[in-house]
């Protein structure tokens, strides 16, 4: 047995604190959205595995294991998914059986490529295989290739002008609404170039690189994806069942509900409890966890990349830069920075765990309560939810990083970050929904 995975968590803490962490992290995420969005319960749920599954691993490789999931958990962000949602619960469609299937199966796929993701590259960190900057340059380099003709493929035609939309599309559609005029307003859908994305890479890693935890928890991330469907399960019996919350306890309950907050938090439950069963069921293939770096420079690269990445993350999100938007909107292209700059430095792991993946949330609190709401004056607003908390994350990462050659270890580094991670966004969604 791998010293890494000598003692074993019970089975019953490898699903249920995941699960906790998802369900939270996910809950979070339907306040900011898209790939940074995600990536907080990415940080949560990756955190809680490397506790439970890594006691005896190094401080740098536990935080990049953690770095590797979270990054991974935003590339799916990229997908459109508020219409495929619309598909089982619109009220034209209300009664459609037809268009709720559809809707679900396309819930389905979309979760299984972003929990798919998340589960191929935590694999990746935790499964023994070293994998270098130019490994990780190199499979991006493909991906991109990869997802260019998957989206070409399965993603086009796309011109809602002329009605015609692709053959396997699971947005808004003049199929399933004919008499729809032109509020209809389709979206474009990228889920296939991330399928194609997401079969190169599990091949890539699975069979060419030899990796079998990478290639078997991948496949358990596809399955937690299902939580998509079955937590929009519920929002859409809510919806197809008004009448049942017009009286009684029903209609108490009803006005304290949030149906798509459930949605959401189920799906993040679902995801965390299929990961963590998933890595139980194969910890002995979990890697020793030591400290070995294939580096591409020193610190200079590092931070250079660091403020590169930041500054195209604050540009793309709170600019009217056009240029900036597009190049950074895909989550592969917000991805291929973080995963070669975690798989080179030291530094970076820590980094992307705390202040970096902090940055675009405390953008997101403050530009709601400060400038959209007006619940706070930018002053008090910038201090409270923007350098505070850039200032707690990047003490706890520089501390960290003191700490790397004295022998803290991983399941030390996983706790603390745990811990400060989910007070920190526990703190900026109960601000950003106004102290319920």
């Amino acid at each position: 047995m791998n010293p890494t995975a000598a003692v074993a968590p019970p089975l019953w803490q490898s699903i249920l604190l995941p699960a906790m962490a998802g369900a939270m992290g996910w809950g979070i995420r339907g306040q900011y959205g898209h790939e940074t969005g995600a990536m907080i319960a990415g940080v949560l749920v990756c955190l809680v595995l490397v506790f439970l599954h890594c006691p005896r691993a190094a401080l740098v490789p536990a935080a990049r294991a953690a770095a590797f999931g979270a990054i991974a958990m935003g590339i799916g962000g990229s997908m459109t998914y508020g219409q495929t949602i619309g598909l089982t619960q619109n009220p034209p469609l209300i009664g459609h059986w037809d268009a709720w299937w559809w809707g679900m199966l396309g819930l389905g796929v979309k979760g299984a490529i972003w929990i798919g993701f998340a589960g191929l590259f935590l694999g990746m960190a935790l499964g023994g295989r070293r994998y270098g900057w130019r490994d990780i340059f190199v499979l991006m380099m493909g991906l991109f290739v990869l997802y260019g003709a998957g989206w070409w493929a399965l993603n086009q035609p796309f011109d809602p002008a002329s009605r015609t939309l692709p053959t396997v599309y699971f947005s808004a559609s003049w199929h399933w609404q004919p008499g729809a005029g032109e509020e209809l307003q389709p979206r474009p859908e990228v889920w296939g170039g991330l399928l194609a994305a997401l079969l190169g890479a599990w091949v890539w890693a699975g069979w060419a690189r030899g990796d079998r935890l990478a290639r078997r928890l991948a496949l358990w991330g596809v399955l937690g994806g299902l939580g998509f469907p079955l937590g929009q399960c519920l929002q859409s019996w809510h919806a197809w069942n008004r009448d049942l919350f017009t009286t009684g306890i029903w209609a108490t309950l009803d006005s304290t509900m949030n149906w798509w907050n459930w949605m959401e938090t189920t799906f993040g439950a679902v995801m965390g409890a299929c990961l963590g069963l998933g890595l139980w069921l194969n910890r002995r293939l979990i890697g020793d966890g030591d400290d070995h770096l294939d580096a591409a420079s020193g610190s200079w690269l590092e931070w250079t990349l660091v403020c590169v990445h930041v500054a195209l993350l604050v540009a793309a999100e709170f600019t009217a830069l056009g240029w900036a938007n597009a190049l950074y909107d895909p989550g592969l292209v917000i991805a291929f920075i973080p995963l070669v700059a975690v798989a080179s430095g030291r530094c970076w792991p820590v980094l992307l765990v705390l202040p970096i993946t902090l940055v675009p949330i405390a953008g997101k609190t403050i530009r709601s309560l400060v400038y959209q709401s007006h619940a706070i004056g930018p002053l008090a607003g910038w201090l409270l939810y923007g350098v505070l908390p850039a200032l707690i994350t990047t003490a706890v990462a520089a501390w960290f990083l003191r700490q790397a050659t004295r022998a803290l270890s991983g399941r030390e580094f996983a706790r603390i970050a745990l811990l400060v991670n989910v007070w920190l966004y526990f703190g900026l969604n109960y601000a950003f929904v106004r102290f319920p």
